[in-house]
Parts: structure tokens; C-alpha cells; sequence
């Protein structure tokens, strides 16, 4: 998911759990619903949702800067057939200095 370090007291996790099989869905997981039908062009009825949400992480390792955050999410959602991530990451967020970590083959994203 990430490299992260929490533990000098700096930035926090969050999650929270959306089980809407037969219950009225929040904003959130129509949200959610609708990114799935407009990317994957079809349809889609969320069962489960997971939000979790990364904010103001400092890079490990923190003892040498946790002045530079960054803030994400991901989001994994689930009919019961199919299941989805979102990794949302917040424009211009990224703000740890590639060049400083312990591994310098650095990627974004997932495959």
C-alpha cells in the first residue's frame, strides 16, 4: 500500500466500512458506484465498500523528515462478483522527497 512511518506521532489511518447488501447507500457509495459505471462503462451495484484513508503520512523512514506529507485513499468495493479499487491520491499531495528514500526504484500505483 505504501512506506509510510507512523511511528513518530505524525499522520494517521483511518477506515471505514460500507455493507450495504438490502440498506439505503450513503453519498458515499453511490459515489463510489458511479466512478465504477463511468470507468468500467457498466454496471454495478456495490454490496461492500472499504474506505481507508492515509492523511498527512510521512515516508519512512520519519526520523529524517516529517515535515512532508502526503494524503490518500483507496477504496475497495465489492458486488459479490467483481471487485474494485480506487487509490485516490490528493492533487499536488505528494509531497515526499523520492530522492531521500531507502529504495530508489520508486512507483506509483499497481499492477
Amino acid at each position: 500500500w505504501d512506506n509510510a512511518d507512523f511511528s513518530r506521532g505524525v499522520g494517521t489511518t483511518f477506515y471505514q466500512e460500507f455493507s450495504t447488501l438490502n440498506t439505503a447507500k450513503p453519498p458515499f457509495v453511490r459515489d463510489v458506484e458511479a466512478k465504477v459505471r463511468r470507468y468500467l462503462r457498466s454496471s454495478y451495484s456495490a454490496a461492500w465498500t472499504l474506505k481507508i484513508t492515509w492523511e498527512k503520512a510521512p515516508v519512512y523512514a520519519a526520523r529524517t523528515d516529517t515535515q512532508k506529507t502526503i494524503t490518500y485513499q483507496a477504496v475497495l468495493t465489492t458486488d459479490g462478483f467483481r471487485s474494485y479499487i480506487l487509490m485516490l491520491y490528493q492533487d499536488g499531495g505528494m509531497q515526499w522527497d523520492y530522492t531521500r528514500l531507502t529504495s530508489t526504484n520508486v512507483l506509483i500505483g499497481y499492477t
